[in-house]
């Protein structure tokens, strides 16, 4: 699949049966990819698609993010992407699958004619969204390997479990905008964001998330909204991953 993620993802994920295809190289909390097949009803052949399945028993503890917790902030990164309608997370949900519950997020193949390095140091502007997502959720590790530019031009964001502390740690590789003005397409997205938080979307991030973590998540969009500008990097907080790639 290219672009953007084709209606009824979340409806195959949910319901289809989950195949081990095997471990994902470099995953430090038990990520494999499966494959997801379900049967539309009233339909004879199969969908089969593929999608990255993290056991939530499989995470490595971190000492600033409370233990069983990174696969729910998968979840919630999905959630305020669709908010922001710009389809920046894969289809990911939460359920049961081979090793207990678990994230399962829609495998997306990257177009490797496109270079990455060459992305985040040029400043791509489709990089932009990416970038004021990353504010939002507080994400402190986006790594250029976290970056998936698909035929189509589109560019998807990946592995945000790390998202959502209450303490901003934003550590990220899109510093390029620093300091700049938000774009009026940026501050629809945050607009959006804001609304979404004070109905739904607040209500299915506190089934996963701290009540406080949600209250800082809305302080984010609300500061982000009033100075309409990209963050700043912290002078107390290390500004970029290690490594970035």
């Amino acid at each position: 699949m290219s672009g953007p993620a084709a209606f009824g993802d979340l409806e195959v994920l949910a319901d289809g049966d989950l195949q081990p295809v095997g471990w994902i190289d470099g995953s430090t909390n038990h990520a494999m990819l499966v494959e997801v097949t379900w049967t539309c009803p009233g339909e004879v052949l199969p969908v089969v698609v593929r999608a990255v399945y993290k056991p939530t028993a499989g995470e490595r503890p971190l000492h600033d993010f409370p233990d069983g917790t990174l696969t729910r902030r998968e979840v919630a990164a999905f959630l305020v992407s669709e908010a922001m309608g710009w389809a920046i997370v894969p289809p990911t949900l939460l359920r049961d699958g081979p090793y207990g519950e678990g994230m399962v997020q829609r495998w997306i193949e990257p177009d490797p004619s496109v270079d990455v390095i060459a992305l985040v140091v040029d400043d791509d502007p489709r990089l932009r969204r990416i970038a004021v997502f990353d504010a939002v959720v507080n994400n402190t590790d986006r790594k250029g390997g976290h970056l998936l530019p698909v035929p189509g031009g589109h560019i998807y964001g990946v592995d945000h479990g790390v998202c959502f502390s209450a303490i901003p740690k934003l550590r990220t590789v899109l510093w390029g905008w620093r300091g700049r003005p938000l774009g009026v397409d940026e501050l629809a997205g945050l607009e959006c964001v804001r609304a979404a938080l004070r109905s739904d979307l607040g209500d299915a991030m506190r089934d996963l998330l701290a009540p406080l973590e949600v209250a800082a998540t809305i302080a984010r969009t609300e500061r982000l909204l009033r100075e309409r500008t990209f963050p700043q990097p912290r002078r107390d907080w290390p500004a970029v991953p290690f490594p970035p790639f």
